[in-house]
This record gives structure tokens, C-alpha cells and sequence, in this order.
């Protein structure tokens, strides 16, 4: 613009000087400028020319929107940073053009606290091919526990009960996600083969159980899906599965001692940590019952 030039600042650190941060107006003093090793100091030593206008701002081509912020925090040694993911980063933007080192480590542990927070406490992938599967499968060290639930494979009419069931299926396998999400991967298959709700369990890449929820019965007119909730079952097969979480290989007796069918007949436990005390206790007792 007409009028504007190049000239060298260097005053008292009383001294105020006029600032216009891309089109926003900031009034402080050079000695707030120059107060650590910065380029703000560069600017403001007589070191480097700055543009002013001919009303005496000196122009920074610079978003004005956070520049209030990096001079509270030359002020006072220390800011609080933007709640807005977004915001932080702008931030960090022009606290690393102004070379602000302090800043800017400041604006990146917040981004990082920030990630981690936003970190989602259990991941259930949801698969729509057999490819995908395999995959998940076999590139985890962990067991899998995979529900198959497609309430439109059915050929017939549910029994009454069969909907809850499924809702039921479903709210355990979300609760079992959460309880096992850093030991167990569990996946959900929701287009996949012919069966309407079944559970697979695999370890080491192999599956090694299955619970299939699913059966026709016959009324006199016509034939009636029924979907069933075999709640001991699936949590029997669940704690079974964390035997495969040793690199080595699960304990052979254990493995059969979980084979045996009935083994958690008439659990009932107040909290799932009881579930698994317990259900490895029966795990362990049947292994005794075997060696002798």
C-alpha cells in the first residue's frame, strides 16, 4: 500500500508500539516483544526490518486470531490454551512461525492428551466379507470372539421370543466387549453366511468353538425359527478362549476340561470379575478331576 515502508524498531522495553496482526489492532510494549528468544525479538531489537504503514502500525502478515494469545503469554510465562481441538492447532501454527519453543511444546502435550482422551475405550470392528475376517484373524495375537447376527436370513416366522433373544445376544456381546477389550478381540458379522445368530470363538488363528443360537421348530401349520440366549454357554466358551492368550499355547488339560459341556450350569454372578473368578475356578477344578 501507498505510504508503507521498511524501517528497524528498537526502543526502551517501555516503550508501546502499534501493531496490525493481519487487519486485528494489539497496543503493547517491546519489552513484552522481546522478552525471550524468539522471532518477535528479532523483529523488535533492531536486528530486522518490520513494514509500517503510514499511521505508524507495524503490519504482520499473520492471522490476528490467536496473536492476543501469544502476547498474554509472553507477559506471563504461561497461557491457558483454546478447549477446541482446532483451535490448539491454529494455535501451535502461529506459535511455530513466531518460534515460541515453550508454546508450542505446550500446544502439542495438549493435542496429545487430547488424542489419547479421544482414544474409544473398546474398537469392534464390523466385517461385510470372509476376506476380512481371515485377516482380522490372523494378524492379532489375541483370542477372537466373533458374533455373526443377521436377523434376515430367516426363512420362516420367529417364535415369540426369538426377538428379545436376539437383543439379548447382542447386549452380552457389547458387555463381554467391554470386560475383555484388552485381552480378547471381538468382531461382528452382519451380512455373513446363512446363520441368524452364532458366535465363534478362535485362538491362535484356529476357531475352536461355536454356539450357534438358532433352531427350527415345528407347530402344526408351518415351521417357526427360534432363537435362543444359551447365556452359560457363551460365557463358558468366552473364559475358555482366554487360555489362548499365552504366546505358548493353551494347557491341553485345561483345554479339555473346557470341552465338557455343563461345566457352568446355574451361574449367576454379581459382578463380571465373580464371572471369571469363577468360571476359571471350575476350570481349574476339572482339571484336577481329570489327573486323578
Amino acid at each position: 500500500m501507498s505510504g508503507d515502508h521498511k524501517t528497524l524498531i528498537k526502543g526502551s522495553p517501555s516503550q508501546y508500539v502499534k501493531l496490525n496482526v493481519g487487519g486485528t489492532l494489539f497496543y503493547t510494549t517491546i519489552g513484552t516483544l522481546t522478552k525471550s528468544d524468539n522471532m518477535l525479538r528479532t523483529m523488535f531489537s533492531g536486528r530486522m526490518e518490520v513494514l509500517t504503514d503510514s499511521e505508524g502500525w507495524i503490519l504482520i502478515d499473520r492471522c490476528g486470531r490467536h496473536f492476543g494469545t501469544i502476547l498474554n503469554y509472553l507477559r506471563d510465562g504461561t497461557v491457558a490454551l483454546p478447549d477446541s481441538y482446532r483451535e490448539i492447532i491454529e494455535l501451535l501454527a502461529e506459535a511455530k512461525y513466531f518460534l515460541i519453543e515453550e508454546l508450542t511444546e505446550s500446544c502439542q502435550q495438549a493435542l496429545a492428551k487430547k488424542e489419547r482422551e479421544a482414544e474409544p475405550i473398546c474398537r469392534v470392528p464390523l466385517i461385510t466379507s470372509q476376506k476380512e475376517e481371515q485377516l482380522l484373524i490372523m494378524s492379532t495375537s489375541k483370542p477372537v470372539v466373533k458374533l455373526l447376527i443377521n436377523r434376515h436370513n430367516n426363512k420362516y416366522s420367529y417364535t415369540s421370543t426369538s426377538d428379545d433373544n436376539l437383543l439379548k445376544n447382542i447386549e452380552l456381546f457389547d458387555k463381554l466387549s467391554l470386560r475383555f477389550s484388552g485381552r480378547v478381540l471381538f468382531i461382528k458379522d452382519v451380512i455373513g453366511s446363512n446363520e441368524i445368530c452364532c458366535w465363534s470363538f478362535f485362538g491362535h488363528g484356529k476357531k475352536c468353538a461355536e454356539v450357534c443360537c438358532t433352531s427350527i421348530v415345528y407347530a402344526t401349520d408351518r415351521k417357526h425359527t427360534k432363537v435362543e440366549f444359551p447365556e452359560a454357554r457363551i460365557y463358558e466358551e468366552t473364559l475358555g478362549i482366554l487360555l489362548y492368550e499365552s504366546r505358548n499355547g493353551p494347557d491341553q488339560d485345561l483345554i479339555q476340561a473346557t470341552s465338557s459341556r455343563g461345566a457352568v450350569g446355574g451361574l449367576s454372578c454379581t459382578s463380571d470379575e465373580e464371572e471369571e473368578r469363577s468360571g476359571l475356578a471350575r476350570l481349574r477344578s476339572n482339571k484336577q478331576n481329570n489327573q486323578s
